[in-house]
């Protein structure tokens, strides 16, 4: 498949769609996505959402994903790591540069990187401030 821009839902819909298909298959991080989303075809409209408002500063996405991570990870009982979070970021990346090239492309592995880095150091600090 050739290569193009990130222009529209559609390709964030393609990005997250096939993303989460890899992770729903990963043998670290499946078990934890499947066992925690009852509901993947809601879940992936929310991601696409997500990244829609990353990557074209549009208002689509109206949650808090500093808290439904810190409840994924409660819900895990304190086992996410940064191993985890690294898996992920190599699933997106890999995606990403598979399917797409280009600024947008960039711009959202830039921004999994820095969200991924805070994710992780706000779950962390909701466990010390929980046990």
């Amino acid at each position: 498949m050739e290569k193009k821009e990130i222009k529209s839902r559609n390709d964030v819909q393609l990005l997250v769609e096939t993303f989460y298909g890899k992770i729903r298959e990963d043998e670290t991080l499946g078990p934890i996505f499947n066992g925690i989303i009852s509901d993947w075809e809601a879940h992936l409209k929310l991601l696409t959402d997500f990244w829609e408002t990353q990557l074209f500063l549009q208002r689509k996405y109206n949650g808090n994903p500093v808290t439904a991570h810190q409840e994924v990870d409660d819900k895990t009982h304190g086992t996410i790591t940064s191993e985890h979070f690294g898996i992920w970021l190599n699933h997106w990346f890999a995606t990403l540069d598979e399917l797409f090239d280009g600024e947008r492309a960039w711009i959202a592995k830039n921004r999994a990187q820095k969200m991924s880095t805070m994710l992780f150091m706000q779950m962390y600090q909701h466990r010390t401030r929980t046990s």
